[in-house]
């Protein structure tokens, strides 16, 4: 270990999120290039600094430094150099050359325990003085706050979070109630709330640790798609979690729910827990849906008469059900339009954007994700956004999303068409809803067969089972769709009915295998070789889709052996490993969490910015163009062209996704997907998930595994529960 002892010369690069600094320490060797994470340091500042040599590839000799400390400065020359550095706001290198000819080597002592006497300098008035003190006084607290805290195990990026949540306060919230940090820090959950009480010395069965533990256990709840717990899956993982006795648990309900963090609800006989959030967001989503729910009286023959304007000018020509659902469109304020693929869900869109059209009235069109978006705009003609785009997102506070469209400023336009709705949560149904006036038309379009959304509620199958608004099934197989066999077979999947494995067939193909070795390698030769000419695609373009994450064909274990058949490392791409995972130059990732603030730009072929946005969100998926190992990010492309970059400290928000689980594919549609089965949880491998996986394809279905499982999947209704609350508060109205 070496160390170090001079004065920062030169600060070459600072990340003011994370602290990463590269800067030059001035020493008697000589100058030094130190790298690591240097918190609240300035220009001017003497260090002592603690670490190991280590030699860059590009930039030589740098001292990794693994721990620093701050010496007050020692000669006259150093604190001038200090003072003049601009460390001090307001103090340029006149300033404190006075100051130092003025109080020596007392010149630290003075502006902290005497700092009126500044005024002696000329060109400081007393509020400047002040302000000197004051800025002196604060580096001072950061870094005695920074050493308190790291005896406690807490990082220095954490630490500085702490320090700027509380300041003062710090000390108080460790010693009495460190669960607070859950509350109020971004990146801090109950388990590291946890640790660190286990340190300062809280007891396991502290008031603070248990009601902390409750509402985490409901955040992991909503976390698995539950709004709500029954009182008594609660009590169990709580106590599971907490490790105490689960009378220990109940006793804190009542208090919660009196805090109004809680709200509990008896339904049928069954009394459920909600996270206050959750409660309030599904109660009022079911009152903006009611207002929204308007009858118009329009004359059956006026609106016969426009439909068939709009099937003879577009030769288009609709069933007695597309019919139905045009017309409710028109008569009433919300409307569900369900169905599966080839039931003419895109037909009707169209249909009742054109009658809108003819009686002038403005439509706006959006869907959950950029793909969905993208193609909604391509089967209609009309442009189509993401909802977060129609709802202008502005990245809101630190990971919540804000949005400039709402009560106050909502969405100017007549109507407004929703497709992919199986994919909405209830955070985001909420959204929408404050944003969509009174008198606007809402149609919610969707496959309400699909697995409900990856983040908590079942938003479309709560609104349809509620009985309270009108719904419209499409179920009939149109001729050109019925030529497909993913079609024809999803709807048999569906129905519960047996599928011909035989191979006949131009695009669904079952390849039998019963070793999960021998079916990876028969996906990676299906990908490298017989896909892409196949379906006109790249490798890239073809989705592997799974049930599970873990196991023998899980997402995590499929993604190591993909990516050394699909991208191998070949010494000229960068590399970055991060929690296990190794992210490479060219690999296909895919964002697991929403990031609302993130941001994002296209790029013209001049590197310039075209456009710029907000919020790379959970499911979406891209490729690493570059990994900088100096600045420590890496440049992402996602959909359309959005360029993100990666600080190395998001990469948590990353996985590689040549293999996605089948949830995760929701609302996308690959040229070809490929589904190796083997076998698994029988909760997880039901007729849901099978029908998702095999709607996801455009042009081919390729499973490869044992048929038996098939079979059992397509007879296996046992969804995985999603326990939510908005079909009773509907029914409540």
């Amino acid at each position: 270990m070496e160390v170090l002892t001079g004065y920062v010369e030169h600060i070459v690069y600072q990340n003011k999120d994370n602290g990463y600094t590269v800067l030059n320490l001035a020493c008697e060797d000589g100058e030094i290039t130190c790298v690591g994470i240097f918190h609240g340091i300035s220009e001017g500042e003497s260090i002592e600094v603690k670490g190991e040599y280590t030699t860059h590839p590009s930039y030589g000799v740098q001292l990794k430094m693994e721990s620093f400390e701050v010496k007050a400065p020692e000669d006259l020359m150093s604190i001038e150099r200090y003072l003049g550095s601009g460390a001090i706001k307001g103090v340029g290198v006149a300033l404190a050359a006075r100051i130092v000819r003025r109080f020596k080597e007392d010149t630290f002592r003075i502006i902290e325990e005497e700092p009126e006497r500044l005024v002696e300098v000329k060109g400081i008035s007393e509020r400047k003085a002040m302000e000197i003190a004051e800025q002196v006084e604060e580096k001072r607290e950061l870094r005695q706050a920074m050493i308190f805290l790291q005896q406690y195990g807490i990082s220095q990026t954490l630490a500085v979070k702490i320090y700027q949540t509380y300041g003062q306060e710090l000390y108080g919230v460790l010693k009495e109630n460190p669960y607070r940090l859950a509350d109020d820090i971004q990146g801090v959950g109950f388990r590291i709330a946890d640790e660190i009480a286990s340190r300062v010395g809280i007891h396991t069965d502290s008031d603070f640790r248990i009601r902390s533990g409750i509402l985490y256990t409901l955040l992991q709840a909503a976390a698995e798609g539950h709004t709500c717990l029954p009182t008594r899956e609660l009590t169990i993982r709580a106590s599971e979690l907490l490790d105490v006795e689960p009378e220990h648990i109940e006793k804190h309900y009542m208090n919660l729910a009196i805090d109004k963090k809680l709200v509990i609800k008896e339904t049928e006989g069954q009394q459920y827990v909600y996270a206050a959030t959750y409660y309030y967001m599904e109660a009022n989503t079911a009152s903006m849906l009611e207002q929204l729910d308007i009858s118009y009286d329009v004359p059956e023959i006026e609106i016969n008469d426009r439909i068939r304007k709009i099937e003879q000018s577009t030769g288009m020509e609709l069933d007695e059900l597309q019919v139905e659902a045009v017309k409710e469109a028109v008569r009433n304020g919300l409307v569900v339009i369900t169905g599966g693929p080839g039931t003419g869900k895109t037909t009707t869109i169209n249909t009742i954007i054109r009658y809108f059209e003819m009686e002038g009235m403005d439509i706006f069109l959006a869907a959950p994700t950029g793909r969905a978006a993208k193609r909604m705009s391509e089967t209609t003609g009309f442009e189509a956004r993401t909802i977060h785009r129609m709802l202008e997102l502005n990245g809101g506070m630190e990971g919540n999303a804000g949005f400039e469209r709402n009560e106050q400023n909502p969405l100017e336009t007549d109507v407004i068409i929703i497709d992919e709705m199986s994919m909405v949560d209830i955070t985001l149904m909420c959204a929408l809803l404050k944003a969509v006036a009174a008198g606007t038309r809402l149609v919610l379009v969707g496959d309400v067969n699909q697995l409900p959304s990856v983040g908590p509620g079942s938003v479309l199958k709560d609104i349809i089972e509620s009985k309270r608004f009108h719904v419209v099934r499409l179920n009939k197989i149109f001729r050109q769709a019925a030529q497909s066999d993913i079609i024809v077979n999803a709807h048999k999947i569906n129905r519960g009915e047996e599928v011909v494995l035989d191979n006949k067939s131009m695009d669904f193909f079952f390849l039998k295998r019963y070793d999960a070795n021998v079916i990876i390698s028969v996906v990676i030769q299906l990908i490298q070789q017989k896909l892409p000419k196949f379906v006109d695609a790249t490798p890239y373009d073809i989705q592997v889709l799974t049930p599970m994450r873990k196991g023998l064909l899980g997402v995590e274990r499929l993604n190591g052996i993909l990516q050394q058949y699909l991208n191998p490392a070949d010494g000229k791409k960068k590399e970055k490993e991060h929690g296990g995972i190794v992210f490479r130059e060219g690999d296909k990732v895919m964002q697991v969490k929403n990031n609302y603030q993130i941001e994002w730009e296209i790029r013209s072929k001049y590197g310039l910015a075209i456009d710029k946005g907000l919020g790379i969100f959970n499911g979406d998926m891209g490729v690493i163009r570059s990994i900088n190992s100096y600045q420590e990010n890496m440049t992402i492309e996602f959909d359309e062209g959005r360029m993100v970059e990666y600080s190395f400290k998001q990469l948590d928000e990353l996985e590689l996704a040549y293999a996605i689980t089948i949830h995760k594919s929701q609302g996308s549609e690959y040229p070809a997907v490929v589904i190796p089965l083997l076998s698994g949880p029988r909760m997880l491998m039901n007729r849901n998930l099978l029908y998702t996986a095999v709607t996801r394809a455009k042009k081919c279905v390729t499973l490869v595994g044992n048929d038996v499982t098939f079979q059992e999947m397509i007879g296996n209704i046992s969804e995985q529960k999603r326990y939510t609350g908005l079909k009773m508060r509907l029914q409540e109205k």
